[in-house]
């Protein structure tokens, strides 16, 4: 195995990790976030009289919630926060008997300075939608969740922090990551790694060192491989064995009886007519 594709094995673990504890919690600033995060002591550090008079909300953006009748927006404080850091919008649905609430957007101000830094939309059976966080407080994105069926079905993130735009796509698939592409040296932004998963390990690994578009390398897991020809060898070798024995049963020697009946081996066949009877003379008598 490459160095290049230990590197990339080590990489994708620590982001797949990362995804993980983004998506379980909204009040989670993420792995690559918690380095820069400033240390909030209980009842909160963070002086909140400076907070500013507009925290920037993200649910805004999505659902419009100012000077709107038809929505509700309820504001909580969290854990350490002596000031609301949680915006809630709901809307009432359904008419009489079916009427009932759904939650739309929910936002948080998850390192108590007065800006909102993590949102999440929902649709209006309860399911998430989309995710978007600043995992390093400098009031630009840099993660991008959407959701299918309730689970995380993309990750995008931004990990150089300036660009503002993802530069890492990674895909899942009933939970569990399936490929991930990279842009990690061409300059257009657009994706020259990739890397292919199977059943969570990582199988192997794509490079275009040329930035047309197309992989010009692939490194692969050796022992994945290797594991895969053996299985593939395997079969092959159970199928040839049992195609062998049906060979064998069909050419087992025939036992047959005086009558022509078959006594043992191979198919039975029906018993051999009766000789005919001896011709009788027609010459005259001497």
């Amino acid at each position: 195995m490459s160095a290049r594709f230990r590197t990339g094995f080590r990489t994708a673990c620590r982001a797949f990790a990362c995804a993980a504890v983004l998506s379980s919690s909204l009040g989670s600033a993420g792995c690559r976030g918690a380095a820069t995060r400033p240390q909030v002591a209980p009842g909160g550090s963070v002086d909140v009289s400076k907070w500013p008079a507009d925290d920037q909300s993200l649910c805004d953006r999505f659902v419009h919630w100012r000077h709107n009748a038809a929505l509700e927006v309820s504001e909580t404080a969290g854990p350490g926060s002596i000031r609301p850091n949680i915006r809630r919008v709901y809307k009432t649905l359904g008419d009489r008997d079916n009427r009932h609430t759904v939650l739309l957007c929910r936002e948080v101000d998850t390192n108590l300075d007065g800006i909102k830094d993590v949102v999440r939309t929902f649709n209006e059976k309860g399911e998430p939608l989309h995710e978007e966080a600043d995992t390093n407080y400098d009031s630009k994105i840099d993660v991008w969740l959407n959701f299918v069926d309730g689970r995380v079905h993309e990750e995008d993130a931004d990990t150089t922090y300036k660009t503002g735009r993802p530069n890492e796509w990674k895909f899942y698939n009933d939970g569990q990551i399936s490929r991930v592409r990279r842009n990690t040296h061409c300059p257009g932004g657009q994706p020259d790694t990739w890397e292919i998963y199977y059943k969570t390990r990582l199988e192997r690994v794509g490079s275009d060192l040329t930035c047309d578009g197309h992989v010009d390398r692939w490194d692969r897991d050796a022992q994945l491989l290797a594991a895969e020809e053996a299985a593939q060898e395997k079969a092959a070798a159970a199928a040839a064995g049992g195609a062998a024995n049906d060979g064998g049963a069909a050419s087992a020697p025939m036992m047959v009886g005086r009558n022509g009946e078959i006594l043992d081996g191979g198919a039975a066949a029906p018993p051999a007519p009766a000789p005919p009877p001896p011709k009788k003379s027609t010459g005259a008598s001497h």
